[in-house]
């Protein structure tokens, strides 16, 4: 069998084979990007901040003890995220929320709601209980 090229197996479809990957897997990347950049503290915090109104990037970068430059490398990360958006408005660049881009994250995420709640003080008292009971 000269000049067959045997083709690999597929372990991972998505990225093997994007062309068989269902809708979920085709949402995978939005979420792995949106929990990456949810992943920072920095980056939630800046979140947290853009809740209240738009900001410009110097106001964003003033309660950090960080460059300008590294937040603004936090702020390109939200951006590809899609959780926020920039606009130059004359030589100011402003950033907005996106709450919309948490829609799928949010989706994924309230398909674990199906599950009860752990109440930790019934449980300690059950286990006193039943403790006691010994």
């Amino acid at each position: 069998m000269a000049g067959f090229v045997r083709k690999a197996a597929i372990f991972n479809l998505p990225v093997d084979d994007p062309a068989n990957c269902t809708a979920d897997a085709a949402m995978k990347p939005a979420l792995d990007t949106i929990f990456h950049a949810l992943a920072d503290p920095t980056r939630r915090q800046i979140l947290a901040m853009l809740l209240e109104d738009d900001m410009a990037v110097t106001d964003v970068a003033e309660p950090f003890d960080m460059s300008l430059a590294a937040i603004s490398k936090h702020l390109r990360v939200l951006v590809h995220a899609g959780l926020i958006s920039q606009e130059r408005r004359g030589r100011v660049v402003w950033c907005q929320l996106e709450p919309q881009a948490l829609k799928d994250a949010s989706v994924w995420m309230q398909g674990f709601g199906q599950f009860e709640p752990v109440d930790l003080d019934a449980f300690e008292a059950f286990l006193e209980r039943e403790l006691a009971r010994d």
